[in-house]
């Protein structure tokens, strides 16, 4: 199959620069490996909201009596609250199938990868291959996690990104190493869910990109919402056999 443009990738940087392409009259094929609308949609920016979300309205409802509203318990269903982020996640992918549809740009189920410039060859899930041609081809295909050589990812005590938003059970205690956005998203849902937090950074202050001010600013919040917080460290070794 040729094309006018081929964009491997479907998250932010690639579903509008498809669409894009699709407006200005070009023949287009977006080619992605798992869901449409990438990392951000599925499994970063979108479904960390839901979380956060979620864990706002709980603490709006623990301090309700602040603001004047009696509530007698309230009570956090931590599988319900994963499975509404999900679902939040779920009903942006298939918003892009919708503009992919609209947008009349064929979707190419599959991992791509680049032959010449010009051809892309895509693998699909049950092995079986094809060759793409275009005059152009974009790639956007984001970001991953970065492991550590201190601390192997076994998706059971040692876990990523994506395990954290998909726990079957809240977990007693944390430790999270890093405290970049994603680290911190992370803290403050487990924390205001009730799991005991401990965030260890390596730099002397957490959210270390942000301006300082900010940095100081979170930190004192999440001391006060009964966080650990430990800088200036570094994990050096883990033991995963208690």
């Amino acid at each position: 199959m040729t094309y006018d443009v081929i964009v491997l990738g479907s998250g932010p940087g690639g579903y509008p620069a498809a669409i894009r392409a699709s407006q200005l009259g070009k023949k287009v094929a977006i080619v992605e490996r798992e869901s449409l609308g990438g990392i951000c949609l599925n499994w970063g920016c979108i479904p960390t909201k839901a979380l956060l979300k979620s864990a706002q309205v709980f603490e709006y409802a623990k301090h309700a009596k602040d603001y004047g509203i009696k509530i007698d318990s309230a009570i956090a269903e931590f599988e319900e609250v994963i499975k509404r982020s999900r679902g939040v996640a779920d009903k942006m992918s298939k918003g892009i199938q919708f503009l992919m549809k609209k947008n009349k740009i064929d979707v190419i189920m599959g991992n791509g990868k680049l032959l010449t410039p010009t051809k892309l060859e895509v693998t699909a899930a049950d092995n079986s291959k094809q060759t793409l041609d275009a005059k152009n081809i974009i790639i956007a295909t984001g970001g991953r996690a970065r492991q550590l050589p201190t601390m192997p990812i076994d998706g059971k005590k040692i876990i990523g990104y994506r395990e954290a938003m998909t726990l079957p059970s809240q977990p007693k205690s944390m430790i999270i190493c890093g405290s970049g956005a994603i680290g911190s998203e992370f803290a403050y849902f487990y924390n205001s869910m009730g799991t005991k937090v401990t965030i260890v950074e390596f730099l002397p202050r957490i959210l270390p990109v942000e301006d300082e001010d900010i940095s100081k600013e979170m930190e004192k919040q999440f001391k006060k919402q009964g966080m650990t917080i430990m800088t200036s460290s570094e994990v050096t070794k883990v033991d995963t056999s208690g």
